[in-house]
């Protein structure tokens, strides 16, 4: 890419879309397009191929996608699965008609088995039965890995694919509905302190452990990859090191500042016992996370208050 190349930042409101453009604009690249759900909706073949024939883009940062964490996953699977299929698939194949240069494609570390071996590699993937709270959004993903994978051995595109870690950062849901673990345990401390609730109540045993990377080093990696990288393998991308969901927990209320008990719900779902992933294939490239998980926590918190007060 060079600093006047049209790239097209498929959801660019998002958490991990809006760090890309971040990155893309700090760092002096002109022309950059996005298009809001409301302006463009991807689910829309003709829309989407419109779109491309009139945009002249070159490159592809394909971010948009349902997302969720594991109530929305389990309890709307034939809406994660419809439309993230719908998404990654009108925008892959336009992209590939109307001649984009590149595209990456943003994964997930769901794609793996649920018992895959730790830290995750990128060869464990569909060697094993994935984690049923997540199935159908994973899925989904697998399907966008291999069909990047298929245009590029039938077409000679250079679609490259990344799994990025748990994401947080700035942007991020809040919902407690379908939020993901970090930012809705953030909103709950935050508001049980605020209420003087004595305790707060969080889902599961608070034994899984998960890795955390903060949005910007996501967009860091993606710009990395998009310079370096041409290969049709899967990249992960993560920090290397994982935390227990009490231990986040006990982060976040000594950011926060609460003092009250954090009462773990065993009567509910945990999810994948452990997600890290073995980032030696992008380190091998050059590449390594910079952002602390504390110190990316409270700047998240500062930009949540902020919102909250605004």
């Amino acid at each position: 890419m060079d600093k006047q190349s049209a790239i097209y930042v498929a959801g660019h409101r998002g958490l991990a879309g809006s760090a890309i453009w971040r990155t893309l604009e700090s760092r002096g690249y002109a022309r950059l397009i996005g298009r809001t759900s409301r302006e463009l909706d991807l689910r829309d073949a003709g829309a989407v191929e419109a779109f491309f024939a009139s945009a002249g883009i070159e490159y592809v940062f394909l971010a948009a996608a349902k997302v969720g964490g594991i109530v929305a996953n389990n309890d709307y699977c034939g809406d994660f699965i419809r439309d993230n299929l719908l998404i990654q698939t009108n925008v892959i194949d336009a992209a590939r008609r109307h001649g984009a240069k590149k595209l990456l494609f943003l994964g997930s570390t769901c794609i793996y088995p649920k018992l895959a071996p730790q830290p995750l590699q990128e060869e464990s993937l569909l060697r094993g039965d994935l984690e049923p709270t997540n199935e159908a959004y994973a899925i989904a993903k697998i399907a966008g890995i291999k069909m990047c994978q298929a245009y590029n051995r039938q077409y000679g595109t250079t679609f490259i694919s990344a799994m990025p870690t748990n994401l947080y950062g700035p942007n991020d849901n809040f919902d407690l509905e379908t939020s993901h673990v970090l930012p809705a345990l953030l909103r709950k401390i935050h508001e049980a302190k605020q209420s003087g609730a004595p305790e707060v109540d969080i889902w599961g045993t608070g034994t899984p452990r998960r890795e955390f990377l903060h949005a910007d080093d996501l967009a860091d990696a993606c710009l990395y990859l998009m310079e370096h990288y041409d290969g049709s393998d899967i990249v992960n991308i993560g920090v290397g090191e994982d935390i227990a969901i009490r231990e986040l927990a006990e982060l976040i209320a000594r950011v926060v500042g609460y003092e009250g008990r954090l009462a773990f719900d065993a009567s509910r779902p945990d999810g994948t016992p452990r997600k890290l992933v073995d980032t030696s294939r992008i380190n091998g490239l050059g590449w390594r996370a910079s952002t602390t998980l504390e110190d990316g926590i409270r700047e998240v918190y500062a930009g949540y208050r902020q919102a909250v007060l605004a």
